[in-house]
Order: structure tokens, then sequence, then C-alpha cells
């Protein structure tokens, strides 16, 4: 089995880890992951995307040091690499999170009153 690349702690850069969560799909791959609390399988992501994309989004995530992958069979977990993100950047992750949920209520909203 192939051996993922996990960058270490001190290797993690601001730039990479705002470039992967400025896609929608991989910030709403971490949104789920945040609010669940726990691992998620890439099978069990809600995103209207192929396999395959998914794959590469999820690669993205690993790379910028967002996530980790953990290989369980012929699944991968994803978790979120907490810890270490808010050792570099303390407190980001969370308004990263906030600011999403907030922008998903507005979004509701908006739909709405446009319903009405």
């Amino acid at each position: 089995m192939k051996l993922l690349h996990h960058p270490d702690r001190k290797d993690i850069r601001l730039p990479s880890v705002l470039y992967a969560l400025s896609d929608p799909v991989r910030l709403q791959m971490v949104a789920q992951i945040y609010e669940s609390g726990e691992e998620q399988a890439c099978k069990c992501f809600d995103v209207p995307i192929a396999k395959s994309t998914l794959s590469q989004h999820a690669r993205a995530l690993r790379e910028a040091g967002i996530t980790h992958t953990r290989a369980q069979g012929t699944q991968r977990l994803l978790s979120l690499r907490t810890d270490d993100l808010n050792a570099r950047f303390p407190g980001l992750i969370d308004t990263v999170m906030q600011a999403y949920r907030q922008d998903r209520l507005e979004e509701s909203a908006r739909a709405g009153a446009a319903a009405e």
C-alpha cells in the first residue's frame, strides 16, 4: 500500500491552508468533519462530484496539512488536524468554520425569503 504524505506540523503553511479552504467543495468537506467531531469515510461526504474528483480534493486537504488520512481496508478515513492547525494558526479553523456556518445560515434565509 502506498504511504500517504502528511506535512509535519512545522511545514504547514498559511497560504496552502487558505488556498485549500478557498474551494467550496473542500470547505464543505472540512465543515462536515468539523461538525461531526470524528473522522469521516470519503464515501460519506455529501458533495455533488465524482469519486475521482473527491479523491483529488481529499489529497489537496491532506497535502495542505488540514486533514489526516488513514487507510482502513479499502476505505480512506479523514480527520481534521485540529491540534496542528491550532498550534500553527491559533483559532483559524474555528473562525473559518464559524464564518462558514454563518454564511450557510444567511444563504438559507435568502433562499427562504426568495421563495415567499
